[in-house]
Parts: C-alpha cells; sequence; structure tokens
C-alpha cells in the first residue's frame, strides 16, 4: 500500500508527463491494495503478495486525442505511465487510467449489453458471438455474466479478432 507521499510523488510524475505533452491536465491520484497475482496472473508472484494499484482519473479538455480508437491511445498511455511511474518510484504498481470517465462508461455499457445479450439467448435458444474486443473488455463481460447460472459464456477466435460467446 502506498502512503499519501507516495501518491503525491506519483501525481507529480503523471502532471509532469502531461504537461510534457502539452495537454492540460486535471489529475486525481487514489490507491487501493490488490492481490497481484489475481490481476497480472503472474505465476512469480507470491499468491498472498499484495501491490498498490494506482487508481488515476484525468480529466481534459479534448480527451478524443487521448483515448484513440477503441481506447487503444489511452491503454498505450496507461502501459507508458505504468513504466515511468514503476521506474521513478524505484517499486511495482498496477496502474489503471482513466481518461473523462471512458472506462468507467464502457464498464457500464459492456455490462449492460452482456445482460442484454444473455437475455436474447435465454429467449431464442440462440448462441450469441459478440463482435470482438480486447481481453480487459472481454474480461467484463465474463465478469457481468458470471453469476448467471442460466448462461454459458466463452471466448473463441485469434487475437485480436477474439469474441465473447454467448450459449
Amino acid at each position: 500500500m502506498t502512503n499519501s507521499a507516495d501518491s503525491k510523488k506519483i501525481k507529480e510524475i503523471i502532471e509532469e508527463f502531461f504537461e510534457k505533452m502539452t495537454v492540460n491536465a486535471q489529475v486525481s491520484v487514489n490507491n487501493i491494495s490488490i492481490n497481484l497475482e489475481e490481476v497480472l496472473k503472474d505465476s512469480q508472484s507470491d499468491k498472498n503478495e499484495s501491490k498498490s494499484s494506482i487508481e488515476v482519473a484525468v480529466k481534459v479538455d479534448e480527451p478524443q486525442i487521448l483515448i484513440g480508437e477503441k481506447g487503444q491511445t489511452l491503454n498505450e498511455i496507461q502501459r507508458l505511465l505504468r513504466f515511468i511511474v514503476n521506474k521513478k518510484m524505484g517499486n511495482i504498481f498496477y496502474l489503471n487510467l482513466d481518461i473523462n470517465d471512458y472506462k468507467k462508461k464502457k464498464t457500464e455499457y459492456l455490462k449492460e449489453l452482456a445482460n442484454d445479450m444473455a437475455n436474447e439467448v435465454i429467449m431464442n435458444k440462440e448462441t450469441k458471438i459478440i463482435s470482438p474486443m480486447s481481453s480487459y473488455e472481454r474480461r467484463i463481460i465474463h465478469a457481468a455474466l458470471s453469476g448467471r447460472e442460466d448462461i454459458i459464456t466463452g471466448s473463441e477466435g485469434e487475437e485480436p479478432n477474439r469474441s465473447v460467446v454467448i450459449k
């Protein structure tokens, strides 16, 4: 778990990153303790090892440039920031970057889509295949439907054309 001094330093690093990009950004940083193995599926981690997850919320005037098509630019910025923060802090953090609540809204949309599709499968007794999406998005779909006993979910296809299947 990071302390408030670490959180302040991480926020400064991220603000400096956006300043160098000449992007006027409001940055807020929250941290939570997580089980690293569950998140990263890292076989080298101890099962009980906890790391800090840094939740970074950024507000900008023109988010489209930073989010990119299907959130690809956002994911690359997140990867780059995680590398920079881990290097400068000398510690390993899982960093989750969200710009103008894009990921939050996308998650809500995907959960709604998952339930709508599952209900269609039950009504029509036909398998549904959701358009190809990233592993992060597929995980949201699977998690949203994991509590339902009336359907089964799986994934099929090869990256980057892997899709969720609901039966």
